[in-house]
């Protein structure tokens, strides 16, 4: 599938500003962002349920800006289920094949391959409210799995289901990639689906990508502010900061709190003064060491059982310095930390928000 120069406005207001995207065959790509971002609407584009007005979309090589939906060979979940009440899930299943006139024994044989693929073929006699939110959404995606297309669409699919359904469906999101090897195009404003289902990722922002990758490119070099704030969870921590010395393998920082902290990326096109964004992760903060350290003071901690996170006062932070350590680190309120941040686990981006290239990354 190939998106080029794609754009969506409603009017005067652009939605999609010249999206171009190449999607491979059998590939599970996952659209992230946050509400209003337009990823939504980039993939009601691709489904043809909105028109470009500008550049073009084809699908298996085939221009299909004119095309209408259902010739296009995709098949859409929504958020929404959209189970008819008073069929069971064999007839929801089924009905769209139906009305193609698709014979009797095609249909069954389609229906029966889904629900097993699915682990519903014991409840194909059920109405839709018999139903736990899960197995509902397992028959919405089973009709689309016996239309047999070229292209699955999801739309934010998870978002009904309370947190711990999600899990055991994004598990068997990938279990179904993995069966059925048909390309699938997801949506989602969670950053953990995106990261724990995606081959490549697509970070979107004001109806522009920002960067496409893998889910390990994204996180250990975003190309810009946005992406590295957006990727991770908990979100990366921004400081302001001074550069003191730059090189081709080295960055030199001076922080509003007065910390010299060294950064392992090529600062080759930054000068003695200008002004940066230091990132750090929360996971990448150490307690103590002799050199690349913040001097802070703990105003908040969470105790998390695994994992004990701890929310730290710092000049010159975007906000409150999230550290995240092992579940038996004993942190308390009021408590001074010197927190380490090797050179290897630090990002550093310039006053227009684009990234340094990292040169390491920590083991």
């Amino acid at each position: 599938m190939k998106l080029q120069a794609v754009v969506k406005a409603y009017g005067e207001t652009k939605i999609l500003h010249g999206i171009d995207l190449e999607i491979r065959d059998g590939e599970f790509m996952v659209f992230v962002g946050p509400s209003g971002c337009g990823k939504s609407t980039l993939l009601r584009t691709i489904a043809g349920l909105e028109d470009i007005t500008g550049g073009e979309m084809r699908i298996g090589g085939r221009l299909v800006n004119e095309v209408p939906p259902a010739e296009r060979g995709i098949a859409m979940v929504f958020q929404s289920y959209a189970l008819y009440p008073h069929m069971n899930l064999y007839e929801n299943m089924a009905f769209g094949l139906k009305l193609a006139k698709v014979p009797k024994d095609e249909i069954d044989r389609a229906v029966r391959y889904a629900a097993r693929i699915l682990h519903i073929e014991h409840l194909l006699d059920r109405k839709p409210k018999d139903l736990s939110g899960g197995q509902r959404q397992r028959v919405a995606i089973g009709r689309a799995i016996v239309r047999k297309p070229e292209v699955f669409l999801f739309d934010e699919p998870l978002s009904n289901l309370d947190a711990a359904l999600r899990v055991r469906m994004r598990y068997e999101f990938a279990k179904l990639h993995e069966d059925l090897k048909t390309t699938m195009v997801y949506v989602t404003h969670d950053q953990v689906e995106a990261m724990t289902l995606a081959d490549r990722i697509v970070v979107l922002s004001a109806g522009r990508i920002e960067q496409v990758g893998t889910p390990i490119e994204l996180y250990e070099h975003p190309d810009n502010l946005f992406v590295a704030g957006f990727i991770g969870s908990p979100r990366m921590n921004f400081v302001a900061a001074e550069v003191v010395e730059a090189s081709a393998t080295q960055a030199l920082v001076k922080l509003a709190g007065g910390a010299l902290i060294r950064a392992d990326v090529d600062a080759s096109r930054a000068r003695p003064g200008d002004t940066v964004t230091l990132g750090i992760r929360p996971e990448h903060f150490q307690v103590g060491g002799d050199s690349n350290l913040l001097q802070t003071t703990v105003t908040f901690v969470e105790s998390l059982g695994g994992s004990t996170h701890a929310y730290c006062d710092y000049p010159g932070a975007e906000e409150a310095l999230t550290c995240e350590f092992d579940g038996r680190t004993r942190v308390r309120t009021g408590d001074a930390l010197s927190l380490f941040v090797s050179p290897d686990a630090c990002y550093l981006f310039d006053a227009e928000g684009l990234a340094f290239r990292r040169l390491g990354v920590p083991a």
